[in-house]
């Protein structure tokens, strides 16, 4: 899929689409080779295949990932969307109902042409550590 007619609004949306439906393939086509993942802590990962590697790791540890976006604004090749992450934090490969989790989330994007080049993550990660914490 080709998104260089799009908006970098489009291009953005579609890349929180491919995190929602875990699909490897599809963030990997939307990245840019020197994508710059960074976390709500501010750590980062740069490059697309260490972006791969990072998502199916993180896809394994929460198998139904999603994220909602409510809102999106943008300026520019920068991408500004709001909304709530959620999933189930599983050490076993089991969705236990009591290990799910949401928080409020936003998401930066810089787009270059029709990629990725940053994704950017504000969001309250203490759901997800207190359950890990319990888990393990």
């Amino acid at each position: 899929m080709s998104f260089s007619d799009s908006t970098p609004e489009a291009v953005a949306r579609a890349f929180a689409a491919a995190i929602s439906a875990r699909d490897l393939a599809a963030l990997a086509r939307l990245m840019s080779d020197d994508h710059r993942f960074i976390d709500s802590l501010g750590n980062t990962v740069k490059g697309r295949g260490k972006m791969e590697d990072g998502w199916r790791s993180y896809f394994t540890m929460v198998p139904d990932y999603t994220i909602t976006v409510s809102e999106a604004f943008a300026s520019g090749p920068v991408v500004v969307m709001v909304g709530t992450a959620q999933g189930t934090f599983t050490a076993d490969g089991k969705l236990k109902p009591e290990n799910k989790w949401q928080t409020p989330a936003a998401w930066r994007a810089t787009i270059a042409g029709d990629h990725v080049a940053e994704w950017r993550v504000y969001a309250d990660n203490d759901p997800i550590r207190k359950l890990m914490a319990k888990n393990f």
